[in-house]
């Protein structure tokens, strides 16, 4: 949370625990799909700390929040992947979060708590909704 220091990889392993594995397994699936994939830690102010951002080019795919034992994935969802989502294969559950985000002029603001396998393969579908939109 300290503004002045970006995450090291000591600190993000210690915070996530087991779940870096999560957090390196997604980061290696999104940039198979998105290569070349670059990452850049950003400061999002004092009630939500630091968040890696993942971009393909000039554009961000996802935000990635470390928690305690998991982490958070943020995505910008428009219109289009939103409708996207729901003629996918995406469960109920998964659709309402995105129903239910709140929109701000970039899109709907999807997020997602990354606790398991499923978890990623989830994102990683989401990542692929909204680049393809």
């Amino acid at each position: 949370m300290d503004k002045l220091k970006k995450p090291g990889d000591e600190e993000l392993a210690e915070a996530l625990g087991k779940a870096v594995g999560l957090w390196k397994e997604l980061k290696r699936r999104l940039a198979e799909q998105h290569d070349p994939l670059t990452d850049e830690w950003v400061y999002s102010g004092k009630n939500y700390g630091w968040s890696l951002r993942l971009k393909w080019k000039k554009r961000a795919i996802v935000y990635l929040t470390p928690l305690d034992r998991c982490f958070r994935v943020a995505f910008a969802f428009g219109e289009k992947a939103v409708q996207a989502a729901h003629q996918s294969d995406l469960p109920a559950s998964v659709l309402k979060i995105i129903d239910e985000a709140p929109k701000y002029a970039e899109g709907r603001g999807v997020r997602m708590e990354i606790h398991g396998a499923e978890d990623v393969r989830l994102a990683v579908k989401l990542a692929g909704i909204k680049m393809a939109n």
